[in-house]
């Protein structure tokens, strides 16, 4: 049992880098671990977890930006041209909430010592944070989009590869649209890519009214409501400042579509420039609308990564099979040429070669970012796929 294991964890990975090399549309995926009923709830509940960090050089600022303050927590210090790894986390979270299983996964670590990794936490939702005033004016979606430049001109990032879930993956792709220049590639997980109708806006506020705040954002959050998720509607009480997390859900809930369309598909259309990876778990109350959003970007340069037995927060539940598709998705950009999986091998992961694939290109970056210098671009394909015409990155994996 134990060899067939090692077998189908070697075929897992094998097919995996087919697909990123050859551009298959469709592989399914040998499930890694059941999700029971309940599990993604449970998850949070045990949400101790998560505030625990693995690493104790992190190191908080809070940058002034054109909106307000920003709470950062930062590890390790720029690396030449190589980009930060940047995070935004979902509304009702923060981002060790968000985001601490991922990042303390093993091989997960592995891959980010090469980068310096920077957490955002939208205004007012960090642990410990203090209520906001009354008549507070939270930032709108955009204006959240907006503070960003002024946390990579803070830290002198180049530019950046964000992971966004959720709210955080709407204001990281408005990012990237409003500041092309300083964003490299995007994971966007959970994103929904369209504002609220009239229909959407009245449930929203009819669901206020027959539930309590925690409970509408699980549902947000996760596939299904099982039950009043007691202790994990405490959970997020507790460790949310309550009214700060109420001006965020209303702002996320009067957010205007992301206006993107596929390019050919009208005229002057808008779609953003970098490798895209989208995902979600299947049966996840996104779904829709990452499938939508799928359709509206360039299918050269984005990959859909849908997760099987994932719930709402495929990174909390399933991390390894996610850190597996941001490696691969890493190398497609011309990233960790070499890395060993340390399942497969039974040692340590050897380090990582991190130099670039492919060429450069000098970047004029807008005004409003204030950040100056040059980029190499991002390498669409393989070496391996040279001469073999244009390789098209969309893809539908269940994993």
């Amino acid at each position: 049992m134990k060899l067939l294991g090692h077998k189908i964890e070697l075929l897992t990975g094998l097919l995996l880098h087919d697909v990123t090399m050859a551009g298959l549309q469709e592989l399914r995926f040998p499930e890694e671990k059941p999700l029971l009923r309940g599990q993604d709830a449970a998850e949070l509940e045990n949400s101790d977890t998560f505030l625990l960090a693995v690493d104790t050089d992190w190191k908080e600022h809070d940058i002034e930006t054109p909106y307000g303050l920003l709470h950062v927590v930062i590890r390790g210090s720029p690396k030449g041209n190589r980009p930060a790894i940047l995070t935004y986390h979902d509304v009702g979270l923060n981002h060790k909430l968000c985001f601490n299983t991922f990042f303390n996964f093993e091989d997960m670590q592995e891959i980010t010592k090469h980068f310096v990794v920077c957490h955002v936490d939208a205004p007012g939702q960090q642990v410990g944070a203090s209520q906001f005033p009354q008549g507070y004016q939270f930032p709108s979606m955009e204006q959240l989009a907006a503070m960003l430049p002024s946390v990579v001109q803070h830290f002198g990032f180049k530019y950046v590869i964000g992971i966004g879930v959720g709210a955080g993956a709407y204001v990281l792709a408005k990012f990237a649209l409003i500041f092309p220049d300083l964003v490299e590639g995007l994971v966007l997980m959970n994103i929904d890519p369209n504002g609220k109708g009239w229909i959407d806006w009245a449930a929203t506020k009819l669901s206020g009214l027959t539930s309590t705040l925690p409970d509408t954002v699980l549902s947000h959050l996760f596939s299904q409501v099982r039950g009043c998720y007691p202790t994990s509607s405490a959970r997020i009480g507790n460790v949310v400042n309550q009214a700060n997390l109420q001006l965020f859900w209303n702002m996320y809930n009067s957010r205007r579509d992301l206006d993107i369309n596929r390019p050919g598909t009208v005229p002057n259309a808008k779609t953003l420039r970098c490798p895209v990876m989208l995902v979600v778990g299947d049966n996840a109350p996104a779904e829709d609308g990452v499938v939508e959003c799928n359709s509206k970007l360039d299918p050269s340069t984005t990959t859909f990564l849908k997760m099987a037995d994932s719930g709402g927060l495929p990174q909390v539940t399933q991390p390894g099979k996610l850190t597996e598709a941001f490696k691969y998705f890493l190398q497609g950009m011309g990233y960790i040429a070499y890395l060993k999986d340390r399942r497969l091998s039974g040692g340590a992961v050897p380090s990582a070669s991190m130099t670039r694939l492919a060429r450069s290109r000098t970047a004029s970056l807008t005004s409003a970012s204030s950040v100056d210098g040059s980029r190499p671009q991002a390498c669409t394909h393989s070496e391996s796929s040279e001469g073999l015409g244009q390789v098209n990155h969309t893809m539908e994996v269940s994993c």
